[in-house]
């Protein structure tokens, strides 16, 4: 039968195969090994520094070469900084991506901080380069992104340097050099920037050129690197959909500020470690923008007022909040009351209001009865008759999260058999007083079902060849 197959049909074969089973055929035979490795578009290596490293990643390469989407990462040492050694090294690699994947669409480059010689080889190699996630050290200078006109995802981790205060020409002042054209137009539609200093320089050439933004992600910033001046920033915001900040507490009111005043096209905010009550609510009465998805983790910033403020102002789908302690049930109420229309996905992870309050989730089931996606996650104390009041007011579920909730019982899943027929995706794992018996009964009778995360000691053979018949995926 090889004999038979052509290498376009194997090669189109493995291409349809499961990733869980795909790389197993390569152990058959040498020509099935070429095949697979011919037929292989993305490829994720996690990499130790060691002098073989080059060679070995050079020999690699070499036997892939139609590869679309390439991940490196090497692990940083701990007990070194930014050096110009680290980076050497870095460049090398990124040479022999350069050599070896001319093809490449998407590109995960995390092995340490790079030069602009080589991100200009990379830029004359890639030319269909539309995803990059790099690693830079300080100074900042952005202007080798022209050289990528593909591009439109960025991602740019700002590295920790070596201690050494770097001069900064007056000319990059504003983040271009008095040579260079300042008004070029960029096609981002993704940019992430992480780790950027309150001192920082450089960017304020990107913000200006960055006019087609849709997703903008600040994660780790104490500055946006513009000399602290937001001038250049507000630029960018206009097309802005969707805005991330994560543990950026110095910059969190200039940035909402400027949201509510320049991004009216903003429909989803996320907020994680690190806010500013007084900002968060200044933005909610203040913003023009039609948002439909919050995202909020924040312990000791968000209270019942931002609630309030969110029901009175705008439409939500979808309202995440973890470890929000400050919340009541009072405000959680009133938000379902206001978007019971709209709904379709809540989570409350570890929000010991849950617990806090008996009642308060049988109220927000009868108000949310549109929920398609729910999870209740790392509640530890979350009992089934809580849970299961919630339950039988939501028909319609599709994905349940439950991980972490170690209270609920096989009453429990039981209660989600009876009343989510519909369901498609569920999460169970250390959930301790659900047994095998449980999640055995729920693979068997629910005809929806196609993805279970469970732990494996928790899959009983009747379980696994069930799942295997109705292709459900059990994820342990």
């Amino acid at each position: 039968m090889d004999k038979l197959l052509c290498d376009e049909l194997v090669q189109e074969i493995f291409q349809r195969l499961p990733p869980s089973t795909s790389s197993s055929v390569s152990l058959v035979s040498k020509r099935w090994l070429r095949l697979y490795r011919t037929s292989t578009t993305t490829l994720s290596l996690r990499l130790t520094p060691h002098p073989s490293t080059l060679p070995s990643l050079s020999s690699l390469l070499s036997h892939y070469p139609f590869l679309s989407s390439l991940s490196l990462l090497l692990p940083p040492d701990p007990t070194t900084s930014a050096t110009a050694k680290t980076t050497a090294f870095s460049d090398h690699l990124l040479f022999l991506v350069s050599s070896f994947c001319p093809q490449l669409l998407s590109l995960r480059f995390l092995a340490g901080p790079v030069s602009l010689s080589s991100l200009a080889s990379l830029s004359s190699s890639c030319t269909q380069l539309t995803s990059l996630c790099i690693n830079l050290s300080r100074p900042l200078f952005l202007m080798w992104v022209l050289k990528f006109p593909s591009l439109k995802e960025l991602s740019v981790m700002v590295c920790s340097g070596d201690g050494a205060d770097h001069a900064v020409d007056p000319n990059w002042e504003y983040g271009f050099s008095a040579e260079e054209d300042s008004a070029a137009e960029l096609g981002l539609d993704s940019l992430c920037l992480s780790g950027i200093g309150a001192g920082d320089w450089g960017f304020g050439w990107l913000w200006r050129s960055c006019r087609k933004l849709r997703k903008l992600q600040l994660k780790s910033c104490e500055g946006i690197g513009d000399g602290g001046s937001f001038s250049s920033f507000e630029r960018c915001l206009q097309g802005v959909q969707e805005l991330e900040l994560r543990t950026c507490r110095a910059i969190i009111d200039g940035v909402l500020l400027k949201a509510a005043e320049n991004c009216d096209s903003l429909t989803s905010l996320l907020v994680y470690d690190g806010g500013s009550s007084e900002g968060l609510l200044r933005f909610f009465s203040q913003s023009r923008c039609n948002l439909r998805k919050v995202d909020f983790r924040l312990p000791l910033d968000l209270n019942n007022d931002h609630l309030l403020a969110v029901a009175m102002n705008f439409s939500l789908s979808s309202i995440k909040l973890q470890s929000c302690c400050l919340v009541s049930g009072d405000g959680l109420r009133a938000l379902a009351i206001a978007a019971s229309s709209g709904l379709e996905e809540l989570a409350l992870v570890n929000c010991d209001v849950v617990e806090r309050e008996p009642g308060l989730l049988a109220t927000l089931g009868q108000n949310l009865r549109k929920l398609r996606k729910l999870d209740l996650s790392y509640n530890e104390m979350l009992v089934d008759k809580e849970f299961m009041s919630m339950l039988v007011s939501c028909n319609d579920l599709v994905d349940l999260r439950l991980r972490g909730c170690r209270r609920l019982t096989t009453a429990a899943v039981v209660s989600i058999f009876k009343s989510c027929k519909r369901l498609e995706s569920v999460d169970i794992m250390h959930c301790r007083g659900i047994q095998a018996e449980a999640i055995e009964y729920l693979v068997l009778n629910s005809p929806q079902l196609r993805e279970v995360q469970v732990e494996q000691s928790k899959i009983s053979d009747a379980a696994k060849t069930c799942a295997s018949r109705k292709f459900i995926e059990a994820d342990a």
